[in-house]
């Protein structure tokens, strides 16, 4: 990432999206520890601008910030990445569960055009895009179920999401998901089994998992213990 002075009216937001493109595209590292100094050096701002992103990015869980320690990337475990999975497949079968019968055509086109955007991002390779777009197509379901408590539950582990699929991207060499990989999932969101998507929830968080449990798994040896998330 090549990082110039930004336009000072946006520039605290500009800088937390700069920074969130370079935590996602692993140029920032897991565990990385980032001052406010040098990060207002590297862009070319204030220390004022350069906390305030910082502070947006730990309010998105993406830093961390640990009294006498100082600021780091999140960092992913093994356990992180486990807990992930487990919580999600729970979390999105009970979406699914409140909202099956009240599914209806709106519901149909919203799937549908949150899948678009998903292909428009695959096929222009852009990576964080791709990962906010498959994200914002699984959160419809708890979106649409009117259960506040459960959407912020979604809420709450966006962030880690996002880090996971970045690192589940790296681990396969690529800058998104398979442009079909939802195709059963649409499928079968949209169709007349509840069993069957239950089935889909199960299989479509698994794949790819151990895979990219291994990369994680590489990223250890640099990695101080005292810069994991758990």
């Amino acid at each position: 990432m090549t990082a110039g002075p930004v336009k000072r009216e946006t520039m605290s937001a500009q800088i937390a999206s700069l920074m969130r493109t370079a935590i996602l595209s692993g140029e920032f590292k897991p565990g990385e520890m980032v001052t406010e100094t040098a990060l207002a050096l590297r862009f070319g701002t204030s220390r004022g601008p350069m906390r305030e992103a910082m502070r947006h990015l730990i309010d998105q869980g993406l830093l961390v910030s640990v009294p006498y320690t100082g600021t780091h990337v999140l960092d992913l475990s093994i356990t992180d990445i486990n807990d992930i999975y487990a919580m999600r497949i729970c979390l999105e079968i009970f979406a699914f569960e409140q909202i099956w019968e009240a599914r209806d055509s709106a519901f149909d086109q919203a799937l549908r055009l949150r899948h678009d955007a998903l292909l428009e991002a695959i096929d222009a390779q852009d990576d964080v895009r791709a990962i906010d777009a498959e994200l914002d197509l699984h959160g419809l379901a708890y979106e649409w179920c009117g259960n506040g408590i459960l959407l912020s539950s979604w809420t709450g582990i966006r962030s880690r999401l996002e880090l996971y699929w970045a690192a589940h991207h790296r681990a396969h060499g690529i800058t998104g998901p398979k442009r079909e990989s939802h195709d059963d999932y649409i499928r079968l969101a949209l169709g007349d089994s509840l069993d069957a998507m239950k089935a889909e929830i199960h299989s479509h968080m698994r794949r790819g998992l151990d895979v990219t449990k291994a990369f994680v798994e590489t990223l250890d040896t640099d990695r101080p213990p005292t810069n994991r998330s758990t």
